[in-house]
């Protein structure tokens, strides 16, 4: 990791303007803000242990969307190819655009310099068309839910379809005029190379757009030599790429190549600010990745040490409450939980929370579910008080963001009873009046949870023949059996409480046995209801949740107190 610390020891002492603005994303009123695996996935799905939001990062309408900017661009990644009308006038930025000069001064310029500039042109169009019609698809179905849409579904993907196979035509036609016109081993060449490489990347043709990136970076590397910083940002995009596909080798490779063409660049005095100023926040981009992949190879030490660099340059650079920053402290956040360190999760939690506070206030739930975050990583603490407080302010955020009903709000109200029966068990042997009065707050928030859950589900219900017409979205399928996996919860942690409390009760076994029985039938009920009649697909988290209620109602009940499906399944 010497290439990393050299890197950030010397940004460390400098600073720079911030090239890049980042604006947070809004999230839907109808996106989750819980998560229930362990995965680190609204609708970007940022997450602490059983807690996240949700972007669901695998719809393919929505990586045209993200990928639209980066398909047309030069191989250096920092301009735009799109024709232009050069002057013959020299500009201090020809060096960064890689436009090649001829003696006199002058641009190169023949017919097969203007067909490629007509070529990159007209792909460019309907590249933008195709992305501008999945953008505008997928914020409908995202945050208008009209099932009605989804019978011009196919005729939209063909659509985008279309335009992305017009593009790819002209692009190869671009790069095929760019060899005749500048020559095989222009700049211009590396640049289409690039914009095609990014091409057949949407559309997942991963075999033909490796060797159009490589060729892009040979190109540059021959024409501006290695340490040219348009050399690094065609090595960072070459390491987007493998890490895309899990090629964590390959990507560590290219990031570390990126890293040290910025540190080169940073280092020159010849180069300008402005350049210097793109440098540093290509460099943070650079490390950043390198420390996800180290992550992802199981390096966690040095994952983590270049992710925290990554955030330092962010924030030396100005952006420091900015998405992207935001975003990296939280996936550093991930790190610490995994492995168990809480303080310096907790340390980094609040500082997302502060950060949005500042920038957002408590009138967006981007606040909330960092508020909602930290919460949980102060319950895992055994800091009841702190993580109560914190889930009640979320709770009426809440209540005032969102209808009074909403899925959300019924998941809040489950996370209160499970830190009411923590602060119940914490008190039971010495102030058994505090614990019973626990006891009750618990009941009295899973009660509203089952409703609020039970309610949705209803209404799911309800569309169960439009959806399977209409193939709902992703993401309400998603927050079905979101609200599904919290009303098993919910009747898992009322039988809890009923336990609990006949234990502070002292009430002999078979009273408790009673009690508890009611809910824990309940939740079997429902999973069998929803996911037994195909309402809701099944998941993961689903079935274990299902799954440990079976076990605790066949020890607390015996067999004899099981349905004969339940029986059998066990």
């Amino acid at each position: 990791m010497s290439l990393r610390a050299a890197a950030a020891i010397f940004l460390k002492r400098r600073r720079f303007p911030a090239s890049h603005g980042f604006c947070a994303s809004r999230v839907s009123p109808n996106a989750f803000p819980l998560s229930f695996s362990g995965k680190l996935k609204l609708s970007h799905w940022y997450q602490t242990g059983a807690n996240g939001s949700r972007m669901n990062l695998r719809d393919p309408c929505l990586w045209i969307v993200i990928s639209g900017h980066i398909a047309i661009v030069l191989g250096t990644g920092a301009n735009t190819v799109f024709a232009e009308d050069p002057t013959n006038e020299a500009s201090p930025d020809d060096e960064l655009i890689g436009l090649r000069k001829v003696e006199d001064g002058s641009v190169v310029s023949n017919t097969h310099t203007a067909k490629w500039r007509v070529f990159t042109d007209e792909a460019r169009e309907f590249f933008i068309k195709a992305s501008s019609f999945c953008l505008l698809f997928f914020f409908f179905i995202l945050f208008i839910y009209n099932f009605s849409c989804f019978t011009n579904l196919y005729c939209m993907l063909i659509f985008c379809q279309g335009q992305l196979d017009a593009a790819e035509k002209l692009f190869l036609a671009a790069l095929q005029e760019a060899k005749e016109g500048f020559g095989p081993r222009d700049p211009h060449v590396a640049s289409s190379c690039n914009n095609l490489a990014e091409l057949y990347r949407i559309k997942k043709d991963f075999a033909k757009a490796e060797p159009l990136y490589l060729e892009a970076i040979d190109i540059l590397e021959e024409a501006f030599g290695p340490d040219d910083i348009r050399v690094g940002a065609a090595a960072h995009n070459l390491g987007q790429f493998y890490l895309g596909q899990r090629k964590l080798e390959k990507a560590r490779v290219s990031y570390e190549r990126a890293l040290k063409v910025w540190t080169y660049c940073a280092q020159a005095a010849t180069i300008k600010r402005r350049v210097l100023g793109y440098g540093h926040s290509e460099c943070a981009d650079s490390m950043y990745h390198l420390g996800v992949v180290l992550y992802l190879q199981g390096k966690e030490r040095d994952a983590e040490a270049a992710i925290q660099d990554s955030i330092r340059l962010l924030e030396e650079g100005g952006e420091g409450e900015s998405f992207v920053c935001i975003r990296r402290l939280r996936y550093l956040s991930q790190i610490y939980l995994k492995s168990h360190r809480l303080a310096e999760a907790e340390m980094v939690q609040r500082k997302i929370l502060h950060i949005l506070e500042l920038s957002k206030g408590w009138n967006s739930l981007d606040t909330v579910v960092a508020a909602e975050s930290l919460a949980l990583t102060l319950q895992a603490s055994c800091n009841l008080k702190d993580s109560k407080e914190l889930l009640e302010r979320c709770l009426n955020a809440r209540k005032v963001l969102l209808p009074d009903d909403h899925i959300q709000i019924g998941a809040n109200l489950l996370r209160l009873a499970q830190v009411a029966m923590l602060d119940s068990s914490q008190h039971k042997k010495f102030d058994v009046k505090r614990a019973k009065a626990e006891l009750d707050i618990a009941k009295d928030h899973v009660h509203n949870s089952i409703r609020i859950a039970r309610q949705y589900l209803d209404r799911v219900s309800k569309q169960k023949d439009r959806l399977k017409k209409h193939s709902a979205p992703g993401d309400s399928r998603k927050e079905a059996q979101a609200a599904l996996l919290i009303l098993l919860q919910s009747f898992s942690t009322l039988s809890s409480v009923e336990v609990a409390k006949q234990e502070l009760l002292e009430i002999q076994e078979g009273k408790s046995n009673l009690k508890a029985k009611e809910p824990l039938l309940q939740c079997i009920h429902a999973y069998r209801e929803f996911v037994a009649d195909k309402s809701i697909p099944e998941n993961a988290e689903i079935k274990k949740e299902y799954l440990s209620c079976l076990k605790v109602a066949q020890n607390l009940l015996g067999n004899k107190g099981l349905p004969e499906a339940e029986l059998i399944e066990s």
